[in-house]
């Protein structure tokens, strides 16, 4: 039977599976999936999830899970590209409650989710206990900020343009925002430009382990290996 050899996306999957299996120390090891919006993190961190959890235990997380009130989300308007940055997550709940107790030292109890934006109200904590050697695959934006920055043990970076993002927007959350030109104007009045700031302040595209160019992401291209992800 002839082998099907496996495809860029898989190869690079692949690559990705070996690195973090090899990786894994004393804790959990805590790897941040970044990149800015749709630019396929969610899609790749559950394909790695997958891939991985056929050998270990895998904890599957998203930044989604930990915003704010959308009181405090908007409080600088709607469309502010400040408050998308500043305002949209609860960091310090994802440092107290994920990173720290997954971290060294940590007694590995960990919080999977503290807000469900949708009803705009907080989710019961109920805490959960990793397995010593489990990988968490934490996805999200701005996940390179200061504040957050040296809680990973592996990041990782996904790039796409601000045109492609916002040609993905266009398909992917027209039913969210109603129409064509609402998903416009949020992202060219809040979400590019707030990926903007982070981009400035925190240099994400240098402080990454692992950047990938996913302007296809049936073909995702390494931009970056760091000497010691390699």
């Amino acid at each position: 039977m002839r082998q099907v050899k496996p495809n860029q996306r898989e190869q690079v999957l692949m690559r990705l599976a070996d690195h973090l299996g090899r990786a894994r120390g004393s804790h959990p090891l805590r790897v941040a999936i970044d990149g800015p919006d749709a630019a396929g993190k969610t899609r790749l961190a559950d394909d790695l999830a997958h891939l991985l959890g056929q050998q270990q235990d895998v904890i599957r997380l998203s930044v989604d899970r930990f915003h704010r009130p959308a009181a405090v989300r908007r409080r600088r308007g709607s469309l502010s590209a400040e408050g998308y940055y500043l305002d949209s997550f609860d960091h310090d709940i994802i440092i107290d409650s994920v990173l720290r107790p997954l971290g060294p030292g940590g007694d590995g109890h960990y919080l999977p989710a503290a807000y469900d934006h949708r009803a705009d109200e907080p989710v019961p904590p109920t805490y959960q206990r990793a397995a010593a050697h489990a990988i968490l695959l934490f996805d999200g934006v701005f996940l390179l900020r200061p504040e957050l920055r040296e809680h990973w043990d592996v990041a990782l970076y996904l790039h796409v343009a601000p045109e492609v993002t916002l040609r993905r927007a266009l398909e992917r959350d027209l039913d969210l925002f109603g129409s064509a030109a609402a998903v416009e104007q949020r992202y060219r009045g809040r979400y590019l430009p707030g990926q903007e700031l982070y981009r400035a302040e925190a240099r994400p595209l240098d402080r990454a382990d692992i950047v990938l160019d996913m302007g296809d992401p049936l073909n995702p291209t390494v931009l970056r290996w760091a000497a010691d992800a390699s």
